[in-house]
């Protein structure tokens, strides 16, 4: 019960709900109460305002960036080059699931998420330079399907992992679960912990808590800081209210661990 909670919550506090929200309520005061129509034009203009600004690449960026660069990403792993000391010790790699879609006769890696496409993509190529760590991948099922966590694998091995390779969390709700799963599974052992750059934070917050040694390897990156300005950047598209979303998702979830103390 406190987990749908938490997610119904959640939802209407994301960026597109909430702003939805304040032009739906500010309408309705508006055309029903005489009395309140100055507040209804308020909250109109304020969920106007506000979906601009979601809306927006700079501020979508802006609001993004500082998340996605907390933690370096893994460099190019060049063939015959020396494996990071941190990376050649971990003999996991664990992806945390970003979802997918159920579509017969598409390949797993048609099905995935951008996200998860994105994760498990550099999964693989971690992979690829520690021949004797094992792939754990991570996410439930919905309904009747196959569990995210087999898509998951699907993918990976499409891309060259064996079978015997991987692991599988498939009960896990969120990213707290999956903290507690993975801890039964590694011990204390290091593990690459791959998910997107912006979901990374609050990721290593809850499996530090849980007394893992997670090392970060952000994947899917939606900000770059070496690109060039563009005029289009000054105005708004879908892609920059979905980055805008990812960053209040995130900043609220750090700040409900942080409340809860488990950061």
């Amino acid at each position: 019960m406190f987990f749908w909670l938490k997610k119904f919550l959640g939802f209407w506090l994301m960026p597109l709900p909430f702003c939805l929200l304040l032009l739906f309520v500010g309408a309705l005061l508006l055309l029903r109460s005489k009395r309140r129509a100055r507040l209804g034009r308020g909250l109109m203009i304020a969920g106007t305002v506000l979906l601009m600004l979601f809306s927006n690449k700079i501020v979508s960026v802006w609001l993004v960036h500082p998340l996605e660069a907390r933690y370096p990403a893994i460099p190019e792993l060049r063939p015959g080059a020396p494996v990071p000391p941190p990376l050649a010790a971990c003999r996991f790699v664990l992806v945390l699931g970003a979802g997918n879609g159920h579509s017969e006769g598409l390949s797993a890696t048609n099905q995935l998420s951008s996200s998860a496409l994105a994760r498990v993509t550099e999964a693989v190529r971690l992979l690829r330079v520690l021949p004797d760590a094992r792939l754990i991948v991570s996410g439930p099922a919905e309904g009747k399907h196959p569990a995210h966590a087999t898509m998951l694998a699907r993918a990976a091995e499409s891309l060259g992992v064996p079978p015997e390779r991987i692991a599988y969390i498939d009960q896990a709700r969120d990213t707290e679960d999956e903290s507690l799963a993975i801890g039964r599974m590694v011990g204390s052992a290091p593990f690459a912990l791959v998910t997107s750059a912006w979901h990374m934070p609050r990721s290593v917050a809850l499996f530090r808590h849980a007394g893992l040694a997670p090392l970060p390897c952000p994947a899917d990156y939606s900000s770059h800081a070496g690109d060039d300005f563009n005029w289009t950047d000054l105005f708004w598209d879908i892609g920059s209210l979905e980055r805008s979303t990812w960053a209040v998702r995130e900043r609220l979830g750090y700040l409900w661990i942080s409340l809860r103390g488990k950061t």
